[in-house]
């Protein structure tokens, strides 16, 4: 099959790990794929964003900024027909992201269907965290877009309701879960050679990899270093605004020697620090979003703690395959990681059932690629008989 893919993404971060995962699962099945997204990407380390966003961020009138979105909504207008043109594409497989309809003015124009792929409801994500200028305008766009498609494909089913109750014919939606690459964590080292690899030996390692923010609380995990005899240890693979008041807090319980955060690695070399993980961390999450980190904290067959939230159990049943904790409480999430450091047999247990969840929900990139190139193909022989009978 030959699928134009269209994106507006700006940054190497998580976004750019899902573009890359899909689109290779795709080209090793024998699709095409015609890339139409912004070049500037390529430019970045992995953890880095455009500097002309961020500067136009900063310095222009917000609403401004999101006209100048709106208007770049057109220029991805013409770049995908003018490839489309030259390619004849078999369906158009978007991104979904704020004042962006070029997709769907596209797939109208050129007859063929549109896969939307949709990772969180962006008007409502913004409006809370940065703000929207423009409301009015921004919820027109989110909802033209998300009713448009042929086939709309949220990450978790919390995401999928949320698009029932804006109106999204709930025929249209398949939810797709992230996912992760099998063969690429294959090949990691056993946890005692990881934990030498960093210096680590004999320490119960407590870990965790992204982007820190205030919100995820790891400063409580602190907390619980000083609480032993000097076993556990901290290791965040990562960076992020919080990292700064985590080595503070370690400073001043004298436990900073127990805190490793190694900043921002690129992507190849992750699976070698989790596999020095005994207790992999997911503290928090929105509740809608499919955390990339817990796909990879089971591939690789950590023992989990994470939220009791209804995203999280799609993927994770309490006392099987993680150990859930009540958001309500503040001392839960200590709790279950002090009942996690004090019981290796439980964490032996989570750990080895945390790998097989991976086969067991089919949680791959190369089954997304299949049940996206499925949705297509369905999509593409409803269109032919439509045709049909209208001849």
């Amino acid at each position: 099959m030959r699928i134009l893919y269209h994106h507006r993404i700006a940054s190497k971060d998580g976004q750019y790990v899902h573009v890359q995962e899909l689109t290779q699962a795709l080209q090793r099945q024998g699709h095409e794929i015609i890339m139409v997204a912004p070049s500037l990407m390529e430019d970045h380390e992995f953890g880095h964003g455009s500097r002309l966003v961020a500067r136009l961020k900063r310095h222009i009138p917000a609403g401004v900024y999101e006209l100048l979105e709106l208007a770049y909504a057109l220029v991805a207008f013409v770049q995908i027909l003018a490839q489309a043109l030259r390619h004849r594409p078999d369906c158009l497989y978007e991104r979904y992201n704020l004042y962006l309809p070029s997709g769907t003015w596209a797939s109208r124009l050129l007859r063929i269907p549109l896969l939307l792929e949709v990772n969180a409801p962006l008007f409502e994500e913004r409006q809370r965290f940065n703000g929207i200028a423009l409301p009015r305008l921004a919820r027109w766009s989110e909802d033209h877009v998300w009713r448009r498609a042929d086939r709309a494909l949220p990450v978790t089913q919390v995401l999928a309701q949320r698009m029932i109750a804006r109106g999204v014919d709930p025929e249209r939606i398949r939810v797709l879960a992230n996912g992760i690459d099998t063969e690429k964590f294959q090949r990691f080292p056993a946890t005692h050679e990881a934990k030498a690899a960093l210096g680590l030996e004999d320490r119960l390692v407590l870990g965790f990899t992204g982007f820190v923010r205030e919100w995820h609380g790891l400063e409580r995990v602190v907390d619980l270093l000083r609480e032993d005899a000097g076993q556990r240890h901290l290791l965040i693979v990562g960076d992020g605004p919080a990292c700064a008041s985590i080595r503070e807090r370690a400073r001043a319980l004298g436990v900073e020697d127990r805190v490793t955060i190694t900043g921002i690695i690129p992507r190849d070399q992750v699976a070698r620090y989790v596999a020095a993980f005994d207790i992999a961390l997911q503290p928090d999450v929105v509740d809608y979003a499919s955390p990339l980190k817990l796909f990879e904290y089971l591939a690789l067959g950590r023992a989990i703690v994470a939220p009791d939230k209804a995203n999280i159990r799609e993927i994770l049943t309490h006392g099987h395959n993680g150990l859930l904790f009540d958001c309500g409480n503040s001392d839960a999430f200590k709790q279950a990681v002090e009942r996690l450091c004090n019981d290796a047999p439980l964490r032996a247990r989570l750990s080895a059932q945390a790998r097989r969840t991976i086969q067991e929900k089919q949680l791959t990139w190369d089954h997304n690629a299949t049940r996206v190139v499925e949705a297509a193909a369905r999509l593409i022989e409803d269109n032919r008989k439509a045709r049909s009978q209208r001849a």
